[in-house]
This record gives C-alpha cells, sequence and structure tokens, in this order.
C-alpha cells in the first residue's frame, strides 16, 4: 500500500467516527422498542431526509439514540432549525413518544 493511499484510507475513517455534522435523536428510556427499518422509516418520513443528506446512521439500541452524520454542515443545521429540539415518534401500538433532536458531541466512537 502506499502512503497516499494510507493517507486516505486514515483520512476516510476519521471522518466516518467523528462526530462532526451529526445530530442524535434521543428516545425516551421508557418508550417501547423500536426496530431499525422503522427508524430509517421515521428518518425520511417525519425528518424528511433524503438518502443523499445522510452518509451514515448508527443506532445506539441499549442507550436508545440514534446519530445521524450528514453530508453537510449546511443540511445537518437546516434539519436542526426545522426539528426545532423535538419530533414525535408513532411507535407500532399507536403510542406517541417525543424524541429530542440535538447536536452530537464531538468525540470520536
Amino acid at each position: 500500500m502506499k502512503v497516499s493511499d494510507l493517507h486516505n484510507f486514515r483520512q476516510h475513517y476519521m471522518e466516518m467516527g467523528e462526530r462532526q455534522n451529526t445530530i442524535v435523536c434521543i428516545f425516551d428510556m421508557r418508550s417501547p422498542r423500536t426496530t431499525a427499518f422503522n427508524i430509517h422509516e421515521w428518518i425520511y418520513a417525519q425528518l424528511r431526509l433524503q438518502e443523499d443528506d445522510i452518509r451514515m446512521i448508527q443506532i445506539d439500541g441499549p442507550r436508545k439514540r440514534v446519530y445521524i452524520k450528514f453530508v453537510s454542515a449546511e443540511r445537518m443545521h437546516s434539519t436542526l432549525q426545522n426539528i426545532q429540539g423535538q419530533q414525535e415518534y408513532k411507535h407500532d401500538n399507536d403510542e406517541i413518544s417525543i424524541v429530542k433532536v440535538e447536536l452530537a458531541g464531538m468525540g470520536v466512537r
């Protein structure tokens, strides 16, 4: 592997691992369990995000958090502005939970 290839790989890895351009959706710990499929559907339907807006989605099931990494800071900021801190999530049993949405911390995961 060439040095330039190694540098590009490392750069890509760090971009994916850092919480830059990332929001976190925090579900109530008392809310019913959700599936990955339902979370993805909610992201597209309720948050109105398109596949081209998102670089990565990470679901932390035990902590009931969903991290959404955006392709650009502009799209992330416009989404945060539109959401205004929270969204509703309608579960399969028709229970509605309030999901807190905020800028994710800048630590590496």
